[in-house]
C-alpha cells in the first residue's frame, strides 16, 4: 500500500467504540446492534483486495442482493494466484502454480458461483520420479478410504520395504484429528514415531512439508496431519487434485463478470489511502487512488503485510494493537518456479514429483493448459521452502533447474532451451509453527460494519486458496448475518467416505 497523501476527510468523524469483539462466530462485533443499523433494501459493501478471499467475499455478497465494489492496487484480479505477461519472455504466466484438491469445498463454491469450474483439470494419481527416471504412482483402488491408496503405496518403487511400513504407520496414526502440543512440530512427530529416512526424505519433506511450504521442523503437527486425512485418507474424492486450465487471471475474469452482471464494479489500480466510517450515516468512506467509495459495509481482505501497512490509514479504535500484534507474529514462506519453453516435446506426464533434487514439482503446462499447445513444451517447474534456492540469480537458478531436471527426463539434453524465466513469490505463503492459532484473528474487526478476510485469518486451514475461499465466505455470512439474512455461505466439508466414516 502506498502512503496516504492525505489522512484525515473533514465531515468524517473518527470513531473510538468500546468492546468491538463479539463472540459471534460470524465475526462483525460492535458496541451496536448491527441488525438495527443495517436492515433495509439496496444495502453496498466496498471489499478492499481482489484475490482470493476478495473475490469469494465479493461474489457471495453480490449473490445474496448488495452492491459490491471490489478494490484492487494493481490492474488485475488475483492477488497472489495471478497470471501476467512476463516481459522478459512475453508469455502470459501464471505468478507461481496453484493446485486444489477435492476438500477444497469452498473453492470449487466460489468456482461454481461464477461459471468456471469447467475449466478446473482434475487428476487422481501422482507420479514420483527418482533420478534416472524410475516412476511410481500413487493413487486412488477400489478399496474403501483409508485402503484405498495402500496398493499403490506397497507398489511404489520409490520406497523401501522399511519405509512402507514406516508410512502406513504414520497414516494409522494421524486417522484421528491430533490435538495441538506446545512446540511439537512435525519433524519431532516423525522421529517419535519411527518414520526412516527415505519416507521423511521422500514424502514428508517433498510432498507434506511443499504443501504447507515449510520445513518438517517448522510445522504444527495439527496442520500437517490434517493435510494428510484430506489428502490421503478421507476419500478418494478429496485427494483428488485439480489445475486450471487456463491462465489465472482468465480464470478469474469470470468473478469480474459475475459482479458487474449484479450491478457492482470492480475497480482497479486503486490502492487505498484512507478509510474513515461516518458515525451519522452509518457508511465508510474509502479514499482510493481513483477517487473515494462509499457503501454500508467494509471488506478487508488482504495478505496480512498488506493488512499490516493499511493499519495507519484505518480510523482509530480499541482492539486495534491487539490486531496488529497478530500481524506481526505471521511470516512468511517463499515459492519459487522456473518456467522453461523447448523447441520439443519434453515429457507426456502433465505433473510429476521430482525426488531426492533441489526442484520439487514439474507441471507440463503444455499438457495442463490446452490453450497453449503447438510446438515445443513449456515446463513450469516449482522450488517450495527453499530460501536457499531464492538466494540464487536468475542465471543460477535457470542452470541449477536445468541441470537436475535432466536426470529426470533425457530429451532434455537434446532439446533446445528458447527461453526462460524465473518467478520468486517472496511472500508465497504465511507458515504453521507450533502456536500460529493463537495469533490467526477471527473475521471480527476493531471497526463497525467492516471484517476481515484472507487466507491468514483464523479458518482451520493452512495458507491456500481454500482457506482464502473459507475467509471471504466467513465475511460475507458475516454482512448478511448482520442485515439479517441468515444464509449460510460458507461450504461444509466434504465428508469422509468408506470406513472413515467411523474414524473422525
Amino acid at each position: 500500500m502506498r502512503a496516504p497523501e492525505t489522512s484525515t476527510n473533514s465531515g468524517l468523524v473518527r470513531l473510538r467504540i468500546p468492546n468491538l469483539f463479539s463472540d459471534d462466530r460470524r465475526g462483525i462485533g460492535t458496541g451496536e446492534t448491527l441488525s438495527d443499523l443495517c436492515t433495509g433494501p439496496g444495502k453496498t459493501a466496498i471489499v478492499v483486495g481482489a484475490g482470493v478471499a476478495g473475490m469469494s467475499a465479493a461474489c457471495a455478497l453480490a449473490e445474496a442482493g448488495l452492491r459490491v465494489q471490489l478494490v484492487e492496487r494493481r490492474g488485475y484480479l488475483g492477488g497472489r494466484a495471478s497470471s501476467y505477461r512476463h516481459p522478459g519472455v512475453d508469455e502470459v504466466i501464471d505468478n507461481c502454480q496453484h493446485v486444489l484438491f477435492g476438500c477444497c469445498t469452498n473453492l470449487i463454491g466460489f468456482y461454481r458461483r461464477i461459471g468456471v469450474d469447467k475449466k478446473i483439470h482434475w487428476t487422481r494419481t501422482m507420479t514420483m520420479i527418482e533420478p534416472g527416471g524410475q516412476r511410481s504412482v500413487l493413487g486412488p483402488s477400489w478399496l474403501p478410504a483409508p485402503l484405498h491408496g495402500l496398493p499403490s503405496l506397497l507398489t511404489a518403487k520409490a520406497f523401501t520395504r522399511e519405509d512402507k511400513k514406516a508410512l502406513i504407520h504414520a497414516f494409522r496414526a494421524l486417522m484421528r484429528p491430533v490435538a495441538p502440543e506446545p512446540a511439537q512440530t512435525l519433524g519431532t512427530w516423525l522421529r517419535r514415531n519411527g518414520q526412516t529416512q527415505g519416507a521423511i526424505d521422500r514424502f514428508w519433506r517433498l510432498v507434506i512439508a511443499s504443501a504447507l511450504n515449510a520445513d518438517v521442523d517448522e510445522i504444527a503437527l495439527p496442520y500437517a496431519a490434517k493435510v494428510i486425512r484430506e489428502l490421503f485418507l478421507n476419500s478418494a474424492q478429496a485427494g483428488a487434485m485439480g489445475m486450471s486450465s487456463v491462465p489465472l487471471t482468465e480464470l478469474y475474469a469470470g468473478a469480474e463478470q459475475f459482479l458487474r452482471a449484479r450491478g457492482g464494479d470492480v475497480v482497479f489500480n486503486s490502492g487505498v489511502e484512507s478509510a474513515d466510517y461516518d458515525e451519522e450515516s452509518s457508511q465508510w468512506k474509502v479514499t482510493t487512488r481513483a477517487g473515494t467509495l462509499a457503501a454500508d459495509y467494509l471488506v478487508l481482505a488482504l495478505p496480512f503485510e498488506a493488512m499490516g501497512k493499511l493499519l495507519p490509514l484505518m480510523p482509530p479504535a480499541e482492539g486495534l494493537k491487539e490486531l496488529a500484534a497478530q500481524i506481526e507474529r505471521q511470516e512468511h514462506g517463499p515459492i519459487c518456479s522456473v518456467h522453461l519453453w523447448f523447441e520439443r516435446d519434453i515429457t507426456d506426464l502433465e505433473h510429476a514429483v521430482l525426488l531426492d533434487r533441489t526442484i520439487h514439482w514439474m507441471y507440463n503446462k503444455s499438457r495442463l493448459q490446452p490453450g497453449r499447445a503447438g510446438e515445443g513444451s513449456y515446463l513450469e517447474l516449482v522450488i517450495s521452502a527453499s530460501h536457499e534456492f531464492a538466494a540464487l540469480s536468475r542465471e543460477e537458478a535457470i542452470e541449477l533447474a536445468l541441470r537436475e531436471l535432466k536426470e529426470f527426463f533425457p530429451a532434455v539434453a537434446e532439446a533446445k532451451l528458447v527461453k526462460a524465466a524465473l518467478v520468486k513469490e517472496v511472500r508465497a505463503t504465511f507458515t504453521v509453527p507450533p502456536g500460529i492459532d493463537a495469533f490467526r484473528p477471527t473475521s471480527a474487526s476493531p471497526w463497525p460494519n467492516c471484517v476481515l478476510a484472507g487466507d491468514w485469518i483464523a479458518t482451520g486451514w493452512p495458507s491456500t486458496m481454500e482457506s482464502a475461499a473459507r475467509s471471504g465466505h466467513l465475511a460475507a455470512e458475516a454482512v448478511c448475518a448482520a442485515l439479517g439474512d441468515g444464509r449460510k455461505i460458507l461450504n461444509p466439508d466434504l465428508k469422509p467416505r468408506g470406513l472413515m466414516r467411523f474414524l473422525g
